[in-house]
């Protein structure tokens, strides 16, 4: 039986946020055994090979970028690489649910980010719900409480870094393969894993270490094929809103691998989050759409 254009681009949005989880997991338990930037170049070489066959693949690998473009993509690499450490270090020392609470702030916060960067209009419901978003995050990171958890801040650091990195490349031309941005990215990540690794040192991998590593940056590479294919699919005003499994797949996961589940405060904060990060999505869908009509 076939299935419709929106259930298959939702099916590979979940397929994505799986695999980014997936991804987390496998980075989470080994960098504890291995030093952190060690593993980032590692999972980089294998996740740059993905990406660069997947270009190769579809026909996306071309060098024939503009100078202009070639800079947006600098800066947005520059601020993957500081996204990257800030949100593997808080990994480490955060439960993953916990801090893929706090990530599931970013849709709010690149749509507040455009309205201050790019004068983007906000009507007042969507701006309500993002400020209800953020108190969402507050109550997740609980400040001033006993069990506050300073490393939440890096996190949350992380989520300000994605928005400069997401909004850095809305000028870029048409004509430049998403794959293309990813892979200089990935480029840019791998390189910082080894001037970091210079630093921090590097040491042996035993199988199971070099099982996870391989398994991080195989899912890794998943998660970017199957969430541009979902973005390509279906609707994006009825995929995106699919994004939020990703903090369903790392409750159970953290259950399932690291027998640790969220706080109460955590979970009434993420349910305030993905109930104010939908209902933004779907205003702009409905926003979309009525300018379509118009025009």
């Amino acid at each position: 039986m076939a299935i419709s254009d929106n259930l298959r681009g939702a099916l590979y949005m979940n397929l994505s946020m799986f695999s980014f989880t997936v991804n987390d997991t496998f980075m989470k338990a080994v960098t504890h055994t291995l030093p952190l930037y060690q593993t980032i170049a590692m999972r980089g070489v294998i996740a740059m090979i993905g990406m660069l066959l997947i270009a190769r693949l579809t026909g996306k690998l071309t060098f024939a970028i503009s100078v202009s473009d070639l800079k947006l993509i600098s800066v947005r690499s520059l601020a993957d690489v500081v996204a990257t450490v800030l949100f593997l270090t808080a990994l480490q020392h955060m439960q993953l649910a916990n801090l893929s609470a706090i990530m599931q702030a970013m849709p709010l916060a690149v749509t507040l980010g455009a309205a201050l960067w790019f004068k983007d209009r906000i009507g007042w419901r969507r701006m309500t719900a993002i400020l209800i978003g953020f108190v969402g995050v507050m109550i997740i990171i609980n400040p001033g409480s006993e069990g506050f958890d300073g490393w939440a801040l890096v996190g949350l650091g992380s989520v300000l870094a994605v928005v400069v990195r997401d909004l850095s490349v809305r000028p870029l031309s048409r004509t430049v393969p998403s794959i293309m941005v990813a892979i200089g990215a990935g480029f840019a990540v791998f390189c910082m894993g080894l001037i970091g690794s210079a630093f921090q040192g590097w040491q042996p991998v035993d199988a199971v270490q070099g099982a996870q590593v391989l398994g991080a940056g195989l899912m890794l590479t998943l998660g970017y094929l199957s969430s541009v294919m979902a973005m390509r699919v279906g609707d994006i005003g009825f995929v995106a809103p699919f994004r939020y499994s990703s903090l369903l797949w790392a409750i159970l996961l953290g259950w399932l691998i690291f027998r640790t589940l969220p706080p109460a405060n955590a979970i009434v904060g993420a349910g305030i989050v993905v109930a104010t990060g939908i209902y933004t999505l779907l205003r702009e869908r409905k926003l979309r759409q009525r300018a379509a009509r118009a025009a």
